[in-house]
């Protein structure tokens, strides 16, 4: 079982791999950041702002509140382009450091209503639950993101968190 603190270590990680992610589509012309592909969210574009989405949401969830769809800052319609996009993703990390620093017990329950499927749900979860939820969506659709790059010729590779977070040293 995780700690919080380990949540918070996880989550600079994300924050790590997202920093090159980033590198890597901040070098491409803004028609890639558009363009369309058979997988993922369709875009690089809607790929990257529906997991920011997600963050925010997971964040307001473990931080106990219970925001409407329309509250998201993170849309296509209000995040069309890259820059601005990504420095408001960025702004949006010391709110998910502090959920996640805040989770007291994993094992607290939560629920809410998923109002973004049709017809809504009622989701139950823990708060440890929706962390890990938090940590591995991103995961998923970075994958994704990498495959779009990888399609238009960028070596997008090498996010692996033993690459990003481990300590290397010399051998004497």
């Amino acid at each position: 079982m995780s700690t919080s603190n380990e949540y918070a270590q996880q989550f600079e990680y994300l924050c790590k791999a997202r920093d090159k992610l980033f590198g890597w589509v901040r070098e491409q012309p803004a028609e890639v950041y558009a363009r369309s592909f058979p997988f993922g969210m369709g875009s690089i574009r809607a790929t990257l702002v529906h997991t920011a989405a997600a963050q925010w949401s997971y964040t307001q969830r473990l931080s106990g509140k219970d925001p409407a769809p329309a509250d998201n800052p993170f849309t296509k319609e209000k995040q069309p382009d890259f820059v601005p996009f990504a420095a408001a993703w960025d702004r949006l990390n010391p709110d998910t450091r502090r959920a996640l620093e805040g989770i007291a017990d994993p094992n607290r329950r939560l629920e809410w209503v998923g109002r973004m499927v049709t017809p809504p749900v009622r989701l139950r979860a823990t708060a440890g639950g929706v962390a890990a939820q938090l940590l591995f969506h991103e995961v998923h659709h970075r994958a994704q993101v990498m495959a779009m790059l990888r399609e238009v010729g960028v070596a997008a590779e090498n996010l692996d968190y033993s690459i990003l977070m481990f300590e290397r040293l010399p051998l004497t």
